[in-house]
């Protein structure tokens, strides 16, 4: 059963995880000094437009202009009377036009966030597109009679003429009642958002997304999670709320978590989510992978390591690369990895696990939310791959540039940089009308330089009779250093400082104080949207128990079953003789499966009547006769004499069986045991052991004593 935990104990970040048992599914973390942008509607004010680029640059509110493409600008904003076919960007737009903007990609390095003019709203059902007439239907991740389903109740939706709707993977069992709801909710919360837009001007925020915990509840919440827990009143409280207005249905799923253990301990996927954080993952074969993200793409590297068990390299690459395609997967889930992925598998000469390795690859991505794009291994053992960037990846919302290395990853040694600083101060030296090259270096790289190529040094200052002055500073760190040239015109009171005064203190960058750092987020103009009316009240949709096969009628089957010859021997070793078929049926159902379990073969013949029946021949076609003449003609009396002829006997059968409906199929099978038995009448028999002709006269006693000869005569010719 999948859960979804929500963490709030801590003011500085709110997670919420979706865990399938003790295995982290997925994670989403929000910190609220950060202020989140995507899908928030601005109202902004074009500032620049750029012909080469064709796109316009938007000032909507943030420290950096969003941009805006011309195939994401709508129609509605083009100038009147200009051809959009042959007009260029200069003369559809104009600079200081105001436009109604979404922000599709958040800001990422030195890019600033990717805008768009086609809005879209997202319910819980659908989303709703209010200037994109022509978009709508059905989610493409929604297949098979789901989807004819969704089209049927599209129809009876009443959806304004110039807007469009898509119906999520939320929506797959709702009726159209359910989506109207939904549907008359977005379109309250558009027309709210189309009054504030004409309130003030640009740029100010109009309507800002949902909350993390919205987000999670309205997204993430399906039939298969089966449990809610919140850690904190306020988010529960909150949470509480959300899901009476939407889905009250799912109310009894929520649960206020107040153990003391914390919530992800419980569950123990802290260390999971430690593991989403790192450069390397092993996984359960001794493999691992190795997660490098570069500026334009992610490269994943699988590597064998300790993976051994294979019966050969190839298979030992296969099995590890399985494994790999399905960690790839979560991995990019856990940590939202977009744009371009390359992953470098383990090399495989067998073309059918190439294939094996991709088509696992397409089944671990089919859980994933955000559209992927999957290509085939390369002969190079590449494939590539490209994700939707559904929010800032875990390394972009929680991680910073390494100071040091300044994002490379690795250092210079000692012995090399000081080498480098030798040759640029030389570089320095060699020019004219230098007074002094001043070298500000780590300790480390001061020392060495001091003492292991003071020799060098001197070498330097007799070839180019210029001064090389090394100063040790505490608050530099490899490999940043600074080598600077003093002219001679340029010497004066601060050359003549002595050298440990001279180191400069570092210049730290100044980062001018925001509103998000002090997590005051504008308020934006249209909030607190509710429903008009809470959402239809309807249980899941439950699959309907398949319809069991009526019980066998027992009177149709007791004949074949109560005059057996097992049977009958049965009976004589218990000492049982009912007199009538109801007894039979009682004595049998007494003892239950277990004595049928006990004597073994004989009885379970005993239980196959009619090919016993098919076995025994005359004997059993005459038995039969005898209880079905019994049962049909009991009405005249129970001393009316049996007919002693076969003929007669095989019409009040059948007489007794139309008064009594039977299944066609034991009409065939007593037909086959009834021919049977004749062509047996012809042949002599040997005689039967005296155990049978004991039990059978005893059975011919217990049924009436006027039938008793006829009884016998009939066994005999069964022996």
């Amino acid at each position: 059963m999948k859960r979804m935990l929500i963490n709030a104990t801590q003011a500085e970040e709110l997670r919420v995880a979706i865990v399938d048992g003790q295995n982290l599914y997925d994670i989403d973390i929000e910190q609220p000094s950060k202020e989140q942008k995507k899908s928030n509607i601005y109202k902004g004010k074009i500032t620049r437009l750029e012909p080469s680029l064709e796109a316009a640059f938007v000032e909507y509110g943030a420290d950096r202009h969003g941009f805006l493409p011309l195939k994401e600008i709508s129609r509605d904003y083009y100038q009147s009377g200009v051809d959009h076919n042959k007009a260029g960007l200069k003369e559809l737009l104009r600079e200081g036009q105001e436009v109604v903007v979404q922000v599709d990609k958040e800001e990422r390095g030195n890019k600033g966030a990717a805008l768009t003019t086609f809005i879209s709203l997202a319910g819980r059902y659908m989303v709703l597109m209010p200037n994109s007439p022509t978009a709508g239907g059905v989610s493409r991740r929604i297949e098979g009679e789901d989807r004819a389903e969704l089209k049927k109740a599209m129809d009876a939706l009443t959806i304004p003429d110039d807007m469009g709707v898509i119906i999520r993977t939320a929506g797959v069992g709702r009726d159209a009642e359910e989506l109207q709801w939904d549907l008359d909710y977005l379109l309250q919360v558009w027309k709210s958002v189309a009054e504030a837009a004409l309130t003030k001007p640009a740029p100010f925020l109009i309507y800002q997304e949902s909350r993390l915990i919205i987000r999670a509840l309205r997204d993430y919440m399906r039939p298969d999670v089966g449990e809610i827990l919140v850690d904190t009143e306020e988010m529960y409280a909150e949470a509480r709320e959300f899901v009476e207005q939407v889905m009250p249905h799912n109310l009894r799923k929520l649960k206020h978590y107040t153990d003391d253990v914390p919530l992800f301990n419980r569950f123990q996927i802290e260390s999971q989510i430690e593991n989403a954080y790192e450069r390397e993952v092993r996984l359960p074969s001794g493999g691992a992978l190795v997660i490098d993200q570069t500026e334009a793409l992610t490269a994943v590297d699988v590597n064998s390591a300790r993976a051994t068990k294979g019966g050969d390299i190839e298979e030992t690459a296969f099995n590890t690369n399985l494994e790999a395609a399905e960690e790839v997967a979560r991995q990019m889930r856990l940590r939202d990895l977009g744009g371009l992925v390359v992953i470098d598998f383990i090399d495989m000469s067998s073309n059918k696990h190439q294939r094996e390795v991709e088509n696992r690859l397409q089944h671990a991505l089919r859980q994933d939310r955000a559209r992927v794009q999957v290509g085939r291994i390369s002969r190079f053992g590449l494939l590539e791959m490209s994700r939707q960037r559904l929010r800032p990846s875990l390394g972009e919302s929680s991680q910073l540039v390494c100071p040091r290395c300044e994002g490379h990853g690795r250092m210079r040694s000692v012995e090399s940089l000081s080498l480098s600083i030798l040759r640029v101060a030389e570089e320095h030296a060699m020019k004219e009308n230098t007074g002094q090259v001043l070298v500000q270096a780590p300790t480390e790289i001061a020392n060495y330089l001091l003492n292991e190529k003071r020799r060098a040094l001197s070498e330097i200052e007799k070839r180019h009779d210029a001064p090389i002055v090394i100063v040790a500073d505490e608050q530099l760190h490899t490999p940043h250093y600074e080598v600077t040239r003093i002219r001679e015109n340029e010497m004066g009171e601060e050359t003549n400082r002595p050298s440990y005064h001279r180191g400069t203190p570092r210049k730290l960058p100044t980062h001018a104080l925001t509103k998000a750092h002090l997590n005051i987020p504008a308020t934006p103009a249209v909030t607190n949207v509710k429903p008009a009316q809470p959402a239809p009240l309807r249980e899941p949709r439950e699959a309907a128990p398949e319809p069991q096969a009526a019980a066998p009628v027992s009177s149709v089957v007791a004949p074949t079953h109560s005059i057996g010859v097992v049977e009958r021997i049965m009976r004589f070793f218990r000492g049982s003789q009912p007199d009538t078929a109801g007894s039979d049926k009682q004595d049998r159902a007494s003892r239950g499966r277990g004595e049928r379990t006990d004597r073994g073969e004989r009885n379970e013949r005993n239980d196959r009547g009619d090919r016993n029946g098919q076995r025994r021949g005359k004997g059993a076609r005459d038995g039969g006769r005898r209880d079905d003449s019994r049962r049909g003609n009991g009405q005249a009396g129970a001393s009316a004499p049996a007919a002693a002829s076969d003929k007669p006997n095989g019409r009040s059968g059948k007489q007794g069986r139309q008064k009594q409906p039977k299944p066609q199929a034991a009409d065939e099978r007593a037909a086959a045991g009834t021919e049977r038995g004749q062509q047996a009448e012809t042949q002599p028999k040997p005689p039967p052991p005296a155990a049978w002709r004991e039990a059978g006269e005893g059975r011919g006693r217990s049924h009436a004593g006027s039938r008793s000869g006829t009884g016998r005569r009939g066994r005999g010719a069964h022996g």
